[in-house]
């Protein structure tokens, strides 16, 4: 049995309670959290942990000073890229066995520049006309239980004890 890895990649995240949310999504599911700064709060912030609660001794998590660091570190790495402008729908591609799902920051998303330069791995999820977006750690857990359910939730607890 091969073993599957889903990451998530927040670029320039910028609200604490997001990421700490997300640090818990990553926790339940086993994914990796990589943070490319700058960010737009302290990581000692305690809006940020009490979010995340007890979960960040369970997490794996990685800083990236920059997203040219990210790069260099995971060239060879299969990367999605979450944008609203993205043509491409999240469910529409196959996710490999190890996977980066990068999201950008709260006001601005990806810079358009690095979803032009990688438009055959940008991917959107579908809403309504004229509005902005999701909720950042919403968006990050529809993705990455999309990719789970792909994998068909292997190494996942089975049936409920009800």
């Amino acid at each position: 049995m091969t073993m599957k890895k889903l990451n998530i990649v927040l670029y320039s995240p910028e609200i604490p309670q997001n990421t700490g949310n997300i640090s818990r999504t990553c926790s339940v599911t086993g994914a990796a959290l990589h943070i490319i700064k700058p960010i737009g709060f302290e990581i000692s912030d305690k809006t940020l942990k009490r979010a995340g609660l007890d979960y960040w001794s369970t997490l794996e998590i990685y800083y990236y000073e920059n997203y040219a660091e990210f790069e260099e570190k995971h060239r060879d790495k299969e990367i999605f890229y979450f944008s609203a402008h993205a043509r491409q729908r999240y469910t529409d591609v196959d996710y490999p066995e190890e996977v980066y799902l990068m999201f950008g920051k709260e006001t601005a998303g990806l810079p358009k520049e690095l979803i032009l330069e990688n438009i055959d791995h940008s991917v959107r999820i579908p809403m309504l006309e004229n509005r902005r977006c999701l909720n950042l750690s919403n968006a990050v857990a529809i993705a990455a239980y999309e990719v789970l359910r792909r994998w068909d939730f292997e190494g996942f607890l089975g049936e409920g004890d009800i």
